[in-house]
């Protein structure tokens, strides 16, 4: 058992002094299970099963990166930039006219604002609902002889990773954080980083009418993405306006005295630099385990050279009543992902059994066409010396898409080509982050193509697109 130490000048009056100091001294009871970290809803709801539970959250509001400063924020601007991209580019062929079209940056900030509000308060009302502590601190585990908590779960999440050379200052310097809140539109900008983060955030601000450079220092964009799809998406992005520099290594960033940033670049396999002057950089390399002051070496957990917990299948520790999920362990650092692990660890605990199917994890980036995939790439399953089968479809032969003259991009469905059982599949296209749940679902359950391609799915409707590559996988597409 553990006693949980808290340091804040927040916490709430009455129950814990702005000093550090231990749950058990001054708590009225010993908590059967406490959360350090934001806690995802999902993981809240299942914590019903305990008596007495807490969250230790220091940011001052519940919800995490995800909710905070990640996937919530990052798609309102997604789409609310979007729909500018639309009305700017697209209303005068659907014979829609307007007139004095414009940006209003802080408007759109403030919605951007008032969706992470709704949200994180939301959860907040969950906790109440579900009696569970909301303790407003940082957690620091103290030594395992101290009774605090019967069982502890660490879901601190990440933080984004720096880079040698590139000193940050969220301003003209900035990482998806800052990224998130600049206070104008950049004459121009560099995004560092071709991976999920870097492509979203900087298709936001192309769209808004910044000119955007991505510099990747691998080959090609979209880290894991099937081949097929990450080419096309490339394509799809310039003919938007964004610029890309592939096999490029960036060697510096530095701010200059007009607030301007001079970036140093040279190819990655070696050769003459490059110096490009840009009014913002972003920086998105990835991001690392936020582990920092949780006394987790002082107690024992053990730790891999990535600064990740090491747990097993059911996300214990080596220590006895630690487990941890989410982003401080080993996996893709997705909220979905995190709160499936939540779930899972908490039913451990509670029954012994938990379930989570890490070939069922569906990635989705959320720009326009989005791009969205599940299980395996082509090159994974040849790889793995498996035999099997690839069907395509393109969205241009799907009515719906069509229809709605947003057509951009395909379906592509890999199976074993002895049990026909699908093991992957790769969607670029509209709706492609919604689409991907059917092909989560057929995964999960070891659903063939053909079981697919003969269920019914309504028209016109761009799923039909999903069922016609499926078609294509294990027989012939009708309407390509």
């Amino acid at each position: 058992m553990f006693r949980t130490a808290i340091s804040s000048g927040t916490l709430r009056s009455g129950l814990f002094s702005s000093s550090r100091r231990g749950l058990a001294t001054e708590a009225a009871a010993e908590y059967d299970l406490v959360v350090i970290g934001a806690c995802p809803p999902h993981l809240n709801a299942f914590m019903v099963w305990f008596g007495l539970t807490a969250c230790i959250e220091g940011r001052g509001t519940l919800g995490g990166t995800c909710l905070n400063v990640g996937c919530i924020p990052s798609k309102s601007l997604l789409h609310n930039s979007h729909l500018f991209h639309v009305a700017e580019h697209e209303f005068e062929k659907r014979g829609i006219k307007v007139s004095g079209l414009a940006v209003d940056l802080p408007q759109m900030l403030k919605q951007k604002e008032k969706s992470v509000k709704t949200l994180t308060g939301g959860i907040e009302m969950l906790f109440k609902k579900n009696k569970t502590a909301y303790i407003k601190g940082w957690g620091t585990l103290k030594t395992p002889n101290e009774i605090e908590a019967k069982n502890v779960i660490i879901a601190t999440g990440s933080e984004p990773s720096g880079f040698p050379g590139v000193t940050v200052d969220e301003e003209s310097i900035v990482t998806s954080t800052g990224a998130l809140s600049l206070t104008k539109v950049p004459e121009k900008m560099i995004v560092i980083g071709g991976g999920v983060i870097g492509l979203e955030l900087g298709s936001v601000w192309s769209r808004l009418g910044a000119e955007t450079t991505v510099v990747e220092y691998m080959g090609a964009i979209g880290a894991g993405m099937d081949a097929d799809l990450a080419k096309s998406f490339q394509k799809t992005l310039q003919k938007q306006g964004m610029k890309f520099k592939l096999s490029t290594k960036v060697i510096s960033a530095t701010k200059l005295p007009n607030g301007q940033v001079e970036v140093v670049v040279e190819p990655a396999a070696g050769g003459a630099q490059e110096k490009l002057v840009v009014d913002v950089v972003l920086l998105s390399i990835g991001r690392r385990p936020f582990t920092d002051n949780l006394g987790l070496k002082e107690v024992g957990v053990a730790m891999d050279n990535k600064g990740r917990v090491v747990t097993d299948h059911e996300f214990k520790t080596n220590v006895p009543g630690i487990r941890a999920i989410g982003d401080v362990i080993t996996g893709p650092m997705l909220a979905h992902k995190a709160e499936e692990e939540g779930i899972a660890a908490v039913e451990y605990i509670h029954s012994g059994h938990g379930h989570v199917n890490y070939d069922a994890i569906p990635s989705v980036i959320y720009t326009h066409p989005e791009v969205a995939w599940v299980g395996k790439t082509e090159a994974e399953v040849k790889a793995s010396g498996v035999e099997y089968k690839v069907g395509t479809f393109p969205f241009a032969a799907n009515s719906r898409a069509k229809t709605i003259d947003d057509y951009e991009g395909m379906v592509k469905v890999i199976s074993d080509a002895k049990t026909d059982r699908i093991l992957g599949a790769h969607i670029i296209g509209p709706g492609a982050g919604e689409m991907i749940a059917e092909a989560v679902i057929a995964i999960e359950y070891g659903a063939s193509s053909e079981d697919i391609a003969r269920t019914t799915h309504a028209h016109p409707t761009l799923s039909e697109a999903f069922k016609e590559a499926c078609m294509a996988t294990y027989n012939k597409a009708i309407h390509f």
